[in-house]
């Protein structure tokens, strides 16, 4: 009988690959192969001609838990998405001239969390894990240690310089990676007043959300969720009226978007918590947007209301046209903050689609910039616990089984598996046989090896992909805090704006030497004009 059942499925695994080729019939001529090769040397023989402008505009890509697994899975899956087998198609980013690996490790901790990276990423120092804008020496949830240890983020050093700004996240917009954009907090998780300590704000520490608002008080655009941090403590929710989850959590009973709105009345400001108070908008008739969508996290994706809720492509879209106005550029932060959310929940399917989406937005990106004046680097705070294998064959679903069985329990496994996590299920006492149930599912939590509420997050180095000025700065292995300060560089903001004045000084010399040659050239021709008349 035992044999029997593994004969009708290993059948099962093999039929799926009957009667479709395992890969394209070109692939088997080393022609194709060697054609390639030669035309991506080519391309890359151009890069030896460096892209050495100022970068007028700067953009950073956050997939959040977007490791190197992810990002290969994500490559499939997009492929797949468009009837292709997915391993040859390129993502966006995969277009970027430039890769390199930054090392993600928090001052306290070889495992990181989002909060600490962050505060690598945006102000240039490595930080504890849990703590946001605040230096290695600050500690977390100890409130009286924040005051002198204050660190401040590229996107303060752009609005400093005259740049817009800009924050875009599918998260609330005072989570992890945001905050540490404007805020400095010992501890990630005081969304609002709510959410601390009485003895933390009895020694004047404010919570994020307020910092939002506060420390820098002219962000230029914020769109995300995070809405019920925004309002008084029970007042309810404008989209979910009388769900008490959604209602205001601030015990201040302070209104911050009513106090944004008063502030930004006869400056072009508009609030939106839709998609179509969105897309309504006209950018050119916008100078300040604060656009909130939920009370919390946007959904996911695969499960957002496309009449009511905007993607992260859309926002990125407005966001874009609403900064690149200014005429001395724009520093702009995006986050595909849910790739990290459906690692955690073990539902790689959420988890991919998300860093789908977020490639989509950097297509979007590209058609809206160039990369001539702009700088956009794509990277992750850091990698998940998560990884896909088994020797599946050419063109297999990504969230599909391995084509073979385990030769210890005999039962079929997904090709993605989570090394912990709420996917560790046992029926019988024995491992869970996935063949009796929906792994394609959107919320299926893909098997793990140990059992946790909550996946991890991963140790290893996470890539960063570059292009436009001085996008080669970013190469080899690199310390994660070393991105803001080749952004920055290249942006003249922040320090070392030293060069930017030698370049000044070099295209001004190199200008005033073509008209002195122009002159010269245009006096001679007239002295030759009057002896021959």
């Amino acid at each position: 009988m035992k044999v029997t059942a593994v004969l009708i499925v290993c059948s099962c695994l093999t039929l799926g690959s009957l009667g479709k080729p395992k890969f394209p019939e070109q692939e088997k001529d080393p022609k194709f192969w060697n054609s390639w090769a030669q035309e991506t040397l080519k391309n890359a023989l151009k890069l030896q001609s460096l892209n050495q402008n100022q970068a007028k505009n700067l953009i950073l890509f956050l997939g959040d838990g977007m490791g190197v697994p992810t990002v290969t899975a994500a490559r499939i899956l997009k492929g797949q998405l468009n009837g292709q087998s997915g391993e040859e198609t390129l993502l966006e980013m995969d277009k970027f001239p430039f890769v390199s690996l930054a090392k993600t490790y928090n001052t306290n901790a070889q495992v990181p969390d989002s909060a600490g990276t962050a505060t690598a990423y945006l102000c240039g120092v490595k930080a504890n894990e849990g703590t946001v804008g605040v230096s290695a020496a600050a500690v977390r949830s100890q409130c009286n240690t924040t005051e002198g240890n204050e660190v401040t983020s590229i996107l303060r050093w752009a609005k400093d310089a005259g740049k817009s700004v800009g924050i875009v996240t599918t998260t609330r917009v005072n989570h992890a990676t945001p905050s540490a954009a404007y805020a400095h907090s010992v501890d990630r998780d005081w969304y609002s007043d709510n959410e601390m300590p009485a003895e933390a704000l009895q020694d004047g520490c404010k919570d994020i959300a307020r910092q939002l608002f506060e420390n820098i008080p002219n962000i230029d655009v914020i769109m995300g969720g995070g809405r019920k941090y925004m309002f008084p403590k029970n007042q309810s929710d404008v989209e979910y009226p009388g769900i008490a989850k959604h209602s205001g959590t601030r015990k201040d009973g302070k209104n911050l978007v009513q106090a944004w709105t008063d502030r930004m009345k006869d400056k072009k400001g508009h609030y939106v918590w839709n998609k179509k108070q969105l897309l309504s908008l006209n950018p050119n008739n916008v100078d300040y947007l604060l656009g909130l969508f939920e009370p919390g996290d946007l959904p996911y994706d695969l499960e957002r209301n496309t009449e009511t809720d905007p993607s992260l492509t859309e926002m990125v879209e407005v966001a874009i046209k609403i900064l690149r106005k200014n005429p001395r550029g724009f520093y702009l932060l995006v986050e595909g903050g849910r790739i990290d959310h459906g690692h955690h929940e073990g539902k790689a399917k959420q988890a991919l689609h998300e860093a789908v989406e977020m490639d989509r937005a950097i297509g979007r990106a590209d058609l809206l910039t160039s990369i001539h004046d702009t700088l956009t680097i794509v990277t992750a705070d850091h990698s998940h616990v998560f990884n896909f294998g088994g020797y599946t064959v050419r063109g297999n679903t990504i969230f599909g089984l391995a084509p073979m069985l385990s030769d210890v329990d005999q039962k079929p496994f997904t090709s993605i598996l989570y090394g912990n996590g709420p996917g560790y299920k046992l029926v019988n006492s024995v491992r869970e046989n996935v063949s009796t149930i929906d792994y394609q599912e959107n919320n299926y939590q893909a098997q793990s090896a140990v059992p946790l509420s909550s996946e991890t997050h991963g140790g290893e180095d996470v890539a960063v992909f570059a292009k436009g000025p001085l996008a080669h700065l970013l190469h080899g292995v690199h310390e994660q805090n070393y991105i803001p300060h080749v952004m920055a560089y290249a942006g003249c903001i922040g320090q070392n704006r030293e060069h930017c004045l030698t370049r000044s000084a070099a295209v001004s010399h190199s200008g005033t030497a073509r008209l002195g040659t122009v002159l010269s050239s245009i006096a001679a021709l007239l002295t030759v004009t009057r002896l021959l008349c």
